[in-house]
């Protein structure tokens, strides 16, 4: 394994790609009891159109995430049983871009990476499991569609994108996974779990040789095949198709979110620098320290979980805020109008370098939690850049790039509206 040395940061990590693609990363914490590992799929909810072998793909909304439930099934037992035989506590997740399944432990943890490794590395879609966990995922849909933050959410997306698969819920809908199929899990394994699609990331007091003896063995027979080309859809226009969506829900008070249309970064360090910068535009325009957020908070038109910052995914990216309030309206008008102001009259060079050197110090903090290092290894991996390098991401960011950011992305014709208000409410879109 290659050792790669931050010196910035005070960390390393070992490294090692193997002959099957799969991709290896150890971060070292002598001394932990806990062990931590995190098995990244490149593979995510939008990937529902691609083209495989030459043949164009289009799979069912829905199959990265009913996918991640059935990998817990194996011939021998379900996986759960045997982490918990092995005092490993595992569990998994689905995302627009990424599938994940990690675990951690504090005995007996080269028995449970291959546990882990196994569980992912092999498809086993019995029709008649496959067939209850129809039912499960579809709870699980009618659940989110109850929450008035998803559904806030979700409509956003929808009114923003006019063809991105960003518009479609992450678990599909309960019409879509009544047409995924074993194959069809199948055929979606063999295209997205292939090793040079995925990467482990393992944190805590281990032996990288260890663990690289254990993938090496783990993964030797798995199925391999070039990754497919996936397609997003045509290239989204900068104005939203739908301005302003309303829907009534059993809720106590108005929610929203709001969102402005950007433009696709590059992959790699542009895509960081962005994410960096359309945070740093939110904390000025509307952040906890701001005049805009104290004022909004006095006025009552926002409380304290209000929130805003910036969301990519890939070649769909936005920069949004929301949170409850007696008139979303008004928070977009006033958003808005600071944009304006900000615009004209610019910012202190001593606030951003306040901004700046206070975000920079809670990604450097956040280096401690086993969870979020191994977490954005792998999301910044899949999108091209090495985590550990986001020191050099901040020293390349400017204040006029922050300024820009908010001139060309906090417009009206960027802009949509999403509200959830109580069924009471007389108010209609």
């Amino acid at each position: 394994m290659t050792l790669h040395e931050f010196p910035r940061l005070g960390e390393r990590y070992w490294e090692q790609r193997l002959e099957n693609g799969l991709l290896l990363r150890v971060v070292p914490k002598p001394g932990f009891a806990r062990s931590y590992a995190f098995l990244g799929v490149d593979y995510g909810s939008v990937d529902t159109s691609f083209t495989r072998g030459g043949i164009p793909c289009r799979t069912p909304d829905g199959v990265a995430h009913y996918l991640e439930h059935k990998m817990f099934d194996l011939p021998e037992d379900n996986a759960m049983n045997l982490f918990a035989a092995h005092g490993g506590y595992p569990n998994a997740f689905t995302g627009y871009a990424m599938t994940a399944y990690y675990f951690d432990c504090t005995e007996q943890f080269a028995e449970n990476l291959r546990i882990l490794l196994r569980m992912v590395l092999t498809p086993w879609f019995p029709a008649e499991s496959v067939e209850k966990e129809r039912g499960i995922i579809a709870q699980e849909i009618r659940m989110y569609e109850d929450s008035a933050d998803s559904r806030a959410y979700e409509d956003l997306f929808g009114a923003m994108f006019a063809h991105h698969p960003i518009r479609v819920p992450i678990a599909g809908t309960v019409e879509s996974i009544g047409e995924i199929t074993p194959q069809v899990l199948q055929d979606c394994h063999a295209a997205f779990y292939a090793p040079a699609n995925l990467m482990l990331c393992v944190t805590g007091d281990v032996d990288p040789a260890l663990v690289e003896e254990i993938a090496r063995a783990e993964s030797a027979n798995a199925h391999a095949e070039p990754v497919p080309v996936r397609d997003y859809g045509p290239a989204e226009a900068m104005t939203c198709p739908t301005k302003r969506t309303v829907r009534h829900m059993e809720i106590a008070m108005p929610t929203f979110c709001l969102g402005f249309k950007c433009e696709p970064p590059a992959r790699g360090l542009e895509s960081m620098r962005r994410e960096i910068i359309g945070d740093l535009a939110a904390e000025i325009l509307v952040g906890e320290s701001s005049a805009l957020y104290t004022r909004l908070y006095d006025e009552g038109l926002i409380n304290s979980d209000f929130s805003a910052g910036y969301e990519s995914v890939r070649d769909a990216c936005l920069f949004s805020a929301g949170g409850d309030s007696r008139d979303p309206d008004a928070v977009l008008r006033a958003i808005l109008d600071e944009a304006q102001r900000l615009s004209r009259a610019g910012f202190d060079r001593a606030l951003f370098d306040r901004l700046i050197r206070s975000s920079l110090g809670r990604r450097t903090r956040d280096l401690d939690s086993f969870e979020s290092v191994c977490y954005r290894m792998c999301a910044y991996h899949f999108d091209g850049v090495d985590y550990f390098s986001f020191p050099e991401a901040y020293a390349s960011v400017t204040p006029e790039d922050v300024l820009q950011f908010i001139r060309q992305v906090i417009r009206p014709e960027r802009a949509a509206l999403s509200i959830i208000l109580p069924n009471e409410s007389e108010e209609s879109a």
